[in-house]
């Protein structure tokens, strides 16, 4: 039997939505071809699932044998998340045939990575010719099932196959977790569906991203039963990653806050404090950062936003920082969403001793070092924006001025919104727009990449009057730095699993 399974949507005008790959002689299939369908709550989307029997010398549906199909919601399969029902046959009869729909939510990350796995020496399973091997990989899930992430083409008579590049999105290989763990298992094809297996082995999404800038990942692949009976008995063979290309898709900008804690904010317990959190009214400081969060995160893919603070002291030792995570986790500074920057603010201001000064070249510096290995991969595909919310007169300005100097080399975007009813007139220096900026040296910025804007004048205003006075100039400055690079924009790439004839 030849399975492929087809899924059409709305039952009243039934249009098809995609195919599974075909698998050979085998009366329980397991497809890995990936359905991604978008669904909406408010609305009953019904779906038709098909199994057809197709002719090993065709690939059309007119000609292949129905087996059976399956209606359902697709609410229900995301409210069951595993859904089995029979195949009706024609006249709706009920045979011994099921289906089972697995459906899991996507996070939103649409990055994918393109492998190239190759073996030597594997284990000869075949009497009077050598062994047709091809590989699977599993995701370990949380229930501890695990669901089939992709099948390779068989390499037919070959010890030493070398399988064809593939590609497979993040979410699918290991639902955004790296740590995740995989089972990789490669089995010998045999023409009746009863595929010999040669061994297996582990790993995790990190571990396979070590085969990144040429290099090579092993695994030694085991068979349990060999091992535990022969004492001898070493691998059946070694699985190589010859290649592991992590493609993000175009997330226009990286977004990052630097928030000024120093000490002439104010106390935060005192009303009269810029950093003072009114049960009902939001302080300065987070009407500007919502006002500009919340335009941002539509262009970053993962709504993953690294804050930062600076001129306070912090725990346990209570010395002066000018660049540290306000979530106190230096080695993942991320928070989720603009809700997430606004709840690490919240709760680090009782734990912090305002102070100063108000030196603002660590934050520019340690954003720019990241901005800085996004030009080694001569991709338009990050782009990072700084801004910076602060309540006074940096101190450190020959500093500054070397340290914008430099980002302007990078993919980066400087916002400084000045909070309060400090005198700011020497903060337009850094803006260029009356001239340009040079460095202590005398270096001229290569483009401008630093606006100023006093959050004062937009008090009484809407917050996206603020959004967009700030926002106005980073698509041209965007622009130029690609334009200065030569380097086009970078389309969202367009890609399935593959489709070849599978075991």
């Amino acid at each position: 039997v030849k399975n492929c399974l087809s899924i059409g949507k709305d039952l009243f005008s039934i249009l098809q939505v995609d195919r599974t790959e075909v698998i050979r002689t085998c009366i329980n299939p397991v497809f890995s071809k990936l359905f991604t369908v978008d669904f909406y709550f408010e609305e009953v989307q019904r779906l038709r699932f098909e199994v057809h029997d197709i002719s090993s010398n065709h690939n059309g549906l007119k000609e292949a044998d129905f087996l059976g199909g399956m209606e359902c919601t697709l609410g229900q399969i995301v409210s069951q998340r595993k859904l089995s029902k029979s195949l009706l046959k024609h006249g709706n009869t009920a045979g011994k045939s099921s289906i089972t729909v697995i459906a899991e939510e996507l996070s939103g990350n649409d990055d994918y990575v393109e492998l190239s796995f190759s073996a030597r020496k594997l284990d000869d399973k075949d009497f009077f010719s050598k062994s047709d091997p091809f590989l699977e990989i599993f995701r370990m899930n949380d229930d501890a099932t695990q669901q089939l992430v992709h099948r390779t083409e068989v390499v037919m008579n070959n010890l030493n196959p070398a399988w064809k590049t593939f590609k497979v999105s993040v979410n699918s290989l290991c639902s955004g977790d790296q740590d995740r763990r995989l089972k990789c298992i490669v089995w010998d094809w045999d023409s009746n569906g009863k595929h010999d297996f040669i061994g297996e082995f582990s790993s995790t999404f990190k571990e396979m991203r070590g085969a990144m800038e040429g290099r090579q990942v092993q695994w030694e692949c085991i068979n349990p039963k060999y091992k535990a009976k022969k004492k001898s008995y070493k691998n059946s063979g070694i699985v190589i990653l010859n290649q592991c290309k992590h493609h993000g898709t175009l997330t226009f900008l990286v977004f990052q806050v630097a928030i000024d804690f120093t000490a002439s904010n104010g106390d935060p317990r005192n009303s009269c404090s810029l950093h003072y959190i009114h049960p009902y009214q939001p302080n300065e400081y987070l009407k500007a950062l919502v006002a500009v969060g919340e335009i941002c995160q539509d262009y970053d893919s993962d709504k993953m936003f690294p804050a930062f603070g600076f001129g306070a002291r912090i725990p346990p030792e209570y010395k002066v920082s000018h660049d540290f995570a306000i979530n106190f986790n230096e080695d993942n500074p991320e928070c989720a969403g603009i809700q997430g920057v606004v709840e690490a603010y919240q709760s680090c201001l009782p734990k912090l001793q305002l102070y100063g000064p108000t030196n603002i070249a660590p934050i520019i510096q340690k954003v720019a070092k990241s901005a800085s290995e996004e030009t080694n991969t001569k991709e338009a595909s990050q782009y990072f924006i700084l801004l910076i919310l602060t309540d006074g007169v940096i101190t450190d300005m020959a500093d500054t001025r070397e340290a914008i100097v430099h980002a302007s080399h990078l993919p980066m975007s400087v916002i400084i919104v000045g909070v309060g009813n400090a005198d700011f007139s020497d903060m337009q220096m850094l803006d260029g727009d009356d001239g340009i900026l040079r460095s202590p040296k005398g270096e001229p910025v290569l483009r401008d990449i630093v606006q100023f804007v006093p959050f004062r004048n937009f008090k009484h205003a809407s917050p996206a009057a603020l959004a967009k006075s700030v926002l106005a100039e980073v698509p041209n400055q965007v622009v130029d730095y690609y334009n200065g690079k030569g380097i086009k924009p970078k389309c969202v790439s367009e890609y399935e699993s593959s489709r070849t004839l599978a075991p």
